[in-house]
């Protein structure tokens, strides 16, 4: 009797096992569809596209790159440019935003730093998120980098998310929590939290959905959102 009990536990398992694996690679598989596939289809061209904006892709992380200062925005009235990194720049032409996990971020500036705790905690817990600003003398050429043109309304459109990403302090004052990576660069603290359903490019989609550009109708993956990122104006 003991041994037929084990015998229906151990197919139970095993069924449950594959059920298991099957719903896992069956959401995969829709995830990795999804990923080709455009939020919008058809003919959405604009017009009276002035503004440039770009949009790095570093095999992981997506970043959006803007121009410091332009007749339609000036990022120094926002941000310190001046301390975002610690290589005494006077000044940059550029600056990058992206969001993101904040110990992920913050503790893994390489794949070879990477810890299983802090992988598993930003992919299966909400933790806390962060800011990382990144300033250029001119638009990097060592990224993956795609620009695109868009109207001034849009162009401000961007801008309000990027600002309202950034968590204020009680002065109302960005709250800065240490040096980026590199010389150029600072993490601040942001607004909202990390999961799996939404990471660093979530985050750069929903950007990017408000000065009406495409986007794939999942986003977790850099590449998809590099795919979808087209120039839409005539």
């Amino acid at each position: 009797m003991k041994n037929a009990n084990n015998s229906v536990f151990i197919r139970l398992l095993y069924k449950f096992s594959c059920y298991i694996s099957g719903l896992f690679l069956f959401s995969l598989m829709l995830l990795i569809i999804s990923a080709f596939v455009p939020r919008k289809w058809g003919n959405y061209s604009q017009d009276n596209c002035e503004m440039q904006i770009c949009v790095s892709n570093t095999g992981i992380h997506t970043n959006i790159i803007l121009p410091t200062k332009n007749h339609i925005f000036d990022w120094h009235k926002f941000i310190s440019i001046g301390k975002v990194g610690i290589d005494r720049a006077q000044d940059y032409n550029y600056i990058s935003f992206g969001w993101g996990d904040r110990d992920f971020y913050m503790l893994t500036p390489a794949l070879s730093d990477l810890k299983f705790s802090t992988t598993f905690k930003a992919l299966f817990l909400p933790t806390p998120s962060v800011m990382y600003v990144k300033g250029y003398l001119s638009i990097p050429n060592y990224l993956d980098v795609k620009c695109i043109q868009i109207s001034k309304n849009d162009y401000l459109q961007l801008v309000e998310y990027i600002q309202a990403s950034f968590q204020l302090d009680a002065k109302g004052e960005k709250v800065r929590l240490g040096n980026g990576h590199t010389i150029n660069a600072g993490f601040y603290a942001a607004v909202g939290s990390y999961s799996i359903l939404q990471n660093c490019n979530s985050w750069t989609a929903s950007a990017l959905r408000k000065a009406d550009i495409n986007t794939p109708l999942w986003d977790g993956f850099s590449s998809a959102i590099m795919l979808h990122l087209r120039d839409s104006c005539n």
